[in-house]
């Protein structure tokens, strides 16, 4: 009974706050951010690469998360540390957190049909083993993607322009942090012009993102990038700014920050596994 009471307000601290499952397409509709699948370029050139999906799903049933866990290849489950098995396969290349509830989170795939793709295969998996899931419920619930601005930034003199929306503690961390409110995505702003844009829940709302955001870049445009950045020298800042956000390293980050703050709503219609 204790461990399926720690099972409960933990799942409930990741999930239970997670928006109402919607499609890609009506979340854009709603948003007018276009669609995912059309053809999008920037007049600069830049591109937007995703680097990491966190979707949910609800199988619908209850798990024995023992079971699961000594029957399923490449499962770890460790009930002290995490009320959940955590699950792998490579390809899609993703995670799978497991609860006993049936939700489910997905984390680490590049793209909104991989992290699809992949929970289905997790999901038959499970029956496999010999559950009976139901699929239902998906919803992208965090995209994390980089980007480049193609110039150098003054960093100094946009968070003293926008300090409403910015931070920057260079003494602490290279990039500028940026939150951007409509629509709503954080961006790790690097003085090269390389970015990080996160809290995306779609590709469509990253590139909102980023052509709202670009012209208020090219304002803070730095003609010439120092010696020490451009240098061979420079290699462990520009490894800094390339290295992934935690939430591309660590499932549970990223789960944690992409089902923070969310709003209930009625759930879709579930389909069932073929």
């Amino acid at each position: 009974m204790a461990d399926a009471h720690l099972e409960t307000a933990e799942e409930t601290e990741l999930i239970a706050r997670a928006t109402a499952p919607t499609s890609t397409a009506e979340y854009n509709a709603a948003n007018d951010f276009g669609d995912d699948d059309a053809p999008w370029s920037h007049p600069s050139g830049a591109t937007i690469d995703v680097q990491n999906v966190v979707a949910t799903v609800n199988l619908r049933i209850s798990i024995d998360l023992r079971t699961l866990a000594l029957n399923a290849r490449n499962a770890e489950y460790n009930p002290k540390k995490f009320a959940a098995v955590i699950m792998r396969v490579r390809e899609p290349r993703c995670t799978a957190l497991v609860f006993s509830t049936g939700k489910m989170v997905i984390t680490g795939a590049k793209s909104e049909d991989a992290a699809r793709r992949g929970a289905r295969k997790f999901a038959a998996i499970i029956r496999k083993i010999g559950f009976q899931p139901k699929f239902g419920e998906f919803k992208v619930q965090n995209m994390v993607a980089t980007s480049d601005a193609g110039f150098p930034i003054r960093l100094e003199a946009l968070v003293y322009a926008h300090a409403k929306f910015s931070s920057y503690e260079p003494e602490l961390f290279p990039g500028l942090i940026y939150r951007l409110v409509i629509p709503k995505t954080v961006l790790l702003l690097f003085v090269s012009g390389r970015m990080v844009l996160t809290g995306g829940k779609s590709l469509g709302h990253l590139r909102t993102a980023f052509e709202k955001m670009y012209p208020v870049l090219t304002e803070f445009k730095k003609e010439s990038l120092p010696y020490e950045v451009r240098s061979p020298a420079a290699a462990p800042l520009r490894a800094i700014e390339a290295e992934p956000q935690p939430a591309l390293e660590l499932p549970m980050d990223a789960a944690e920050a992409a089902l923070r703050e969310q709003e209930h709503a009625p759930p879709m219609p579930q389909e069932h596994i073929s």
